[in-house]
């Protein structure tokens, strides 16, 4: 049985209700949840959030619910739970390397959200990609110190060693420690790598960066940057949207 036939876990049969806005205790942002999701993180202050209305629907109650999914949502839910504790320990070592740069610190959180959201399309590897989300930029600092530049070219060489040591003291797998490094030393210039997990990061990086570097592109240029850079459909459809309006809606028709 696909899940595409069952009418508690399809979206296509949610209610309006079943999207809803919470507030961040810390900061008091606006986080967008499904009713599905058991906790998001504030892209801004990165405090985890719990979903007050969380609901898997029929799955947490019927017995064909792994059958169904795929999955068994009660597994899910504890592999769920220890990823959010690596996640917390990784931002929590992120924002010591930063210190007062809220800056850096709101970007990277801004791209873990964006990879979460793009992980609900693309098949990857949760675990690789939010470690290396919140680790890809880890080596600005040393860059600016060593070099007196953030250039990426300084970042691919200097963020890697930080990130493994950061990821050995968090205790992850050695294959995850690999796996990330090699995104981070190619997050600027994808030249070694072409994985699922790395085009989630790549594509989470510049839904932040894009708007920022090419502002002044109107809707004609910006399709066909969205088209040359991101590497994701996911991740172009989610371009369309925030950078598109409208136009976004006749493009994805085509």
């Amino acid at each position: 049985m696909g899940n595409t036939l069952c009418p508690g876990q399809d979206t296509r049969f949610w209610r309006p209700g079943d999207i809803f806005e919470v507030k961040c205790q810390n900061c008091g942002n606006e986080i967008e949840f499904f009713k599905d999701e058991a906790s998001r993180r504030c892209r801004k202050c990165g405090a985890r959030v719990t979903n007050p209305r969380f609901s898997l629907g029929c799955a947490q109650w019927c017995e064909h619910a792994k059958e169904c999914l795929g999955y068994d949502p009660k597994e899910a839910r504890e592999e769920h739970e220890a990823a959010e504790s690596m996640v917390d320990r990784l931002i929590a070592d992120m924002k010591n390397v930063f210190g007062k740069d809220e800056k850096r610190i709101e970007h990277t959180l801004h791209v873990l959200d964006n990879a979460r959201d793009l992980l609900r399309y693309i098949k990857a590897g949760p675990k690789v990609v939010m470690a290396a989300a919140i680790l890809h930029d880890i080596g600005i600092k040393e860059a600016e110190r060593k070099h007196g530049s953030a250039a990426g070219v300084y970042q691919e060489q200097e963020g890697p060693p930080l990130a493994e040591k950061i990821m050995k003291e968090a205790g992850l797998d050695n294959d995850t420690i690999e796996h990330v490094s090699k995104i981070v030393a190619n997050h600027h210039s994808a030249k070694d790598i072409d994985t699922p997990e790395f085009r989630i990061v790549w594509d989470a990086d510049w839904l932040v960066n894009l708007p920022e570097e090419h502002p002044d592109l109107n809707g004609e240029e910006m399709e066909k940057k969205i088209e040359k850079i991101m590497k994701t459909e996911a991740g172009k459809e989610r371009a369309r949207q925030l950078f598109l309006g409208d136009d976004a809606k006749e493009s994805q028709c085509l």
